[in-house]
């Protein structure tokens, strides 16, 4: 398992980056929250956890070991894989998922896209009992993501990432941003998300 990179963070999108160590750019997959903490042209690091499938090697990034430790705990639930497991965690950040899943609060739970009423509330019973307090914060989620691209395209291409058709990605990004064009794109992400899981 790969369990941390450190690098020159070459490109920066907002589901994903790309850290150069070793001569190689590695493409790893992650939260606006996590990218917020990294600056094209700095070095960067972030824990990961490498999922191999048959035909794909996909490594996911986060800026704290506990972010990483929810996002395999969520998958233990039926129906949970890595793409909506890094969904929740775009959506929520670890102290609202600690939140919701120990008090309950399956409304919280629905607002991330995918997430239903029957996984949010089989999420609850699965693991209310076995995720504790985490120490420290996820991070400064308020921070700009630098974009590569104008907003909406980002937000976009963000969205179609996590599993959404590129119609429905870019009509709830051009909503999102038309009704406040002076987001940023990390924050329009974040509106997206909460749109698209109100639905």
């Amino acid at each position: 398992m790969i369990a941390s990179i450190r690098g020159v963070v070459a490109e920066i999108g907002l589901d994903r980056c790309v850290v150069e160590t070793g001569g190689v750019g590695v493409l790893v997959h992650t939260t606006p929250a996590a990218l917020a903490g990294l600056r094209r042209g700095s070095e960067g690091m972030l824990h990961t956890e490498l999922v191999v499938r048959e035909d794909s090697m996909t490594l996911y990034g986060f800026d704290s070991v506990e972010a990483r430790r929810l996002f395999l705990k969520v998958q233990t639930v039926s129906g949970v894989g890595p793409r909506l497991a890094l969904a929740i965690l775009a959506t929520l950040e670890p102290n609202e998922l600690i939140r919701a899943l120990g008090t309950g609060d399956v409304k919280s739970l629905t607002r991330v896209p995918g997430v239903g009423k029957r996984t949010a509330e089989r999420m609850v019973l699965e693991l209310k009992d076995k995720v504790g307090p985490i120490a420290g914060d996820s991070g400064d989620a308020t921070a700009e993501v630098t974009p590569t691209a104008p907003a909406g395209t980002e937000v976009a291409e963000a969205l179609e990432g996590l599993g959404f058709s590129a119609a429905e990605a870019e009509k709830t990004a051009a909503a999102v941003l038309a009704s406040d064009p002076g987001l940023g794109a990390a924050e329009a992400l974040r509106l997206a998300l909460k749109s698209l899981g109100k639905r």
